[in-house]
């Protein structure tokens, strides 16, 4: 996960599935494993004690050991309901923005495309290509290109002269 991830209720999933998995970690071990500096772990930990989720026993003179509260476990599954319903949003989102500049290109009677960009909505538009019969190249001189810009997909014709 990357830092930028990190905030608000997905930072709080994401620790209270870490604790669930691994309630002897440390915060430092977690910060490692989550990929942000161990005060941001120490302040969302804070925080879901301070709620109730969480709960800290001392399993040894300096080590801790993190419980999920009854409360804790509810919190989660609602912050994975979330997570999972804005993530099928996006993806439907994706989608039809994917399946609209296929139809435009298959139009203008192209049957291959460049897909330009990276991350999960230049795979969804790949994966969307084909299933539309559009073939995927990885070659520059691409007559078209579908390129990628945050998750917006923009058409890119060469001319042909």
């Amino acid at each position: 996960m990357a830092n930028d991830d990190f905030v608000g209720t997905q930072a709080d999933l994401t620790i209270l599935e870490y604790i669930e998995h691994s309630p002897d970690t440390t915060q430092a071990t977690m910060a490692e494993k989550i990929g942000v500096a161990v005060g941001t772990v120490n302040w969302h930990l804070k925080r879901l004690i301070t709620k109730g989720y969480i709960k800290v026993q001392r399993a040894e003179r300096k080590k801790l050991k993190y419980i999920i509260t009854p409360e804790g476990i509810t919190l989660r599954a609602r912050l994975l309901m979330d997570y999972i319903q804005s993530s099928m949003q996006l993806y439907r989102l994706v989608r039809d923005r994917s399946l609209e500049a296929i139809a435009a290109i298959k139009q203008d009677g192209y049957e291959s495309a460049r897909v330009e960009g990276a991350g999960e909505v230049a795979e969804i538009l790949k994966l969307i290509c084909m299933e539309q019969g559009i073939e995927v190249e990885d070659h520059r001189d691409q007559r078209v290109t579908l390129k990628v810009t945050g998750l917006k997909i923009f058409i890119e014709k060469k001319d042909q002269t």
